[in-house]
């Protein structure tokens, strides 16, 4: 009841900031932007556009969110209280994750994209990768301009090797990548799935316990913040 009632919370604070704004926004604009192009070129364009922006939301919206909660004195309560450091981070993983797989769902569905229950499953996956990334690098910093620095090394490493991958550059050890694992889902495909699971598993157990760690470190030091 305890993670139910944080999630909810969630979800209420991210639609009263308008977050929930900016993916209806975004995705209108995206399925408008499908619309017009050739049959041929919407799959994969829309494998790109659900990737970079449902999915990957959720790494710039965590730098804001994060940044909210501090500035709001949110954390000082969150800290005071019975919710632990698991209950936080998967509140914010699920409450991103739910509006990014609608999102995904919507403009995959405008571009009549194949293996749909494969893109949602990359979509939700892709939205806990940018999450939990978002999460440790937002709880160490402190204000908007560190986190905007902070992320563009970030966007470096995690985007520029999918989106070679998707266009053609097919080398079977790109999919060790977890970008790669993701949008290869996104895209619909099949192939190598028993392989992708197991390893963005993995991934995850460790993006986890670095969160984790992080935001039990927060949780114990609370400061003063800048926005």
């Amino acid at each position: 009841m305890r993670l139910i009632n944080l999630i909810y919370g969630d979800i209420r604070f991210q639609y009263k900031y308008g977050f929930y704004f900016v993916y209806v926004v975004f995705t209108l604009m995206y399925i408008s932007v499908l619309f017009f192009l050739p049959l041929e070129w919407r799959e994969k364009t829309a494998a790109v556009l659900i990737f970079s922006d449902p999915s990957a939301m959720g790494l710039f919206f965590m730098g804001a969110i994060v940044l909210l909660e501090k500035s709001e004195r949110v954390l000082s309560t969150i800290a005071v209280s019975p919710v632990k450091a698991d209950d936080y981070i998967i509140s914010k993983v699920v409450s991103l994750g739910v509006i990014s797989v609608i999102s995904g769902a919507s403009i995959a569905l405008s571009a009549d994209v194949q293996n749909i229950l494969i893109v949602l499953m990359g979509v939700f996956a892709g939205s806990v990768l940018f999450t939990l990334v978002g999460l440790i690098i937002a709880i160490n910093i402190n204000s908007l301009n560190q986190f905007v620095t902070a992320v563009v090394p970030v966007e470096i490493i995690i985007f520029i090797p999918p989106l070679l991958y998707v266009f053609g550059y097919d080398n079977k050890l790109m999919l060790l990548h977890p970008g790669c694992m993701v949008i290869s889902m996104i895209s619909g495909s099949g192939n190598y799935i028993l392989f992708i699971f197991p390893v963005l598993i993995m991934w995850f157990l460790v993006l986890y316990k670095v969160a984790r760690f992080n935001v039990i470190k927060m949780f114990q030091s609370l400061g003063g913040i800048k926005l």
